[in-house]
C-alpha cells in the first residue's frame, strides 16, 4: 500500500497540463489533459526541463497537430516561441549561456541566482519576474531546495552592438556520450 501511495503523490506532483483545440465543426474542445514528465539531461545533480509547447513560428496556427516534446531540450526558433519549467536542483547550476529570444521568467518555488558575464548578480525568489533580452547568464542554486521557473521565450534577433559587434547564441548541449 505504501508503494502506490509513493506512486499516487510521485504522479501527482509532476505538471499537469490542460490543452484545447476545436472540433470538426468549429466547437471548443479538450485535446488532451495529462501529467507531463520532465527531462534531465544534464548530470549530476539532475536539474530538469518540463517542455510544455514549442512552436516553430509567429503567428501560430492553432489547428496544427501537438507532437510530444518528451526529453525535448527548450530551445526557441528565431521566429518561434516556447513554454516551459525549469527546475534546477540545490546546489546546481547552468553553465553560461545565450540565446537569441526575449525569455519571459516567473519564479515559481525557490530561489535562483542569475548570474551574468560580467559578474553582476542578482536573487530572485519565488513569486518574482525575469525579462531577460538575449543576454548571457547562469543560473546558480545556492539553496538545499530545489528552484521551479517557469518561462516563456519567444524568438528574437540577434544582438547587434553600437561597433556592429554580434552576439552569437552560445546555448549547453545535452550530454550524448557516457562516462569515461
Amino acid at each position: 500500500m505504501a508503494q502506490q501511495s509513493h506512486q499516487s503523490s510521485e504522479i501527482s506532483s509532476l505538471p499537469r497540463l490542460v490543452r484545447t483545440t476545436h472540433s470538426e465543426d468549429g466547437t471548443s474542445i479538450f485535446a488532451s489533459d495529462e501529467r507531463v514528465t520532465s527531462f534531465a539531461p544534464f548530470p549530476p545533480k539532475r536539474s530538469a526541463f518540463t517542455v510544455f509547447d514549442i512552436r516553430e513560428s509567429v503567428p501560430v496556427n492553432n489547428m496544427d497537430a501537438i507532437p510530444s516534446f518528451a526529453n525535448t531540450l527548450p530551445r526557441c526558433s528565431p521566429q518561434g516561441a516556447v513554454f516551459a519549467i525549469s527546475q534546477i536542483e540545490g546546489g546546481d547550476s547552468s553553465p553560461m549561456h545565450r540565446t537569441h529570444s526575449i525569455d519571459y521568467c516567473h519564479v515559481l518555488s525557490g530561489e535562483i541566482v542569475l548570474a551574468l558575464d560580467g559578474g553582476d548578480e542578482k536573487t530572485v525568489k519565488a513569486g518574482e519576474f525575469i525579462v531577460q533580452q538575449g543576454v548571457n547568464h547562469s543560473w546558480i542554486n545556492r539553496t538545499e531546495l530545489p528552484c521551479r521557473l517557469l518561462f516563456v521565450m519567444i524568438g528574437a534577433e540577434k544582438v547587434v552592438l553600437e561597433n556592429g559587434k554580434v552576439l552569437e547564441e552560445d546555448v549547453f548541449k545535452k550530454e550524448t556520450s557516457s562516462k569515461k
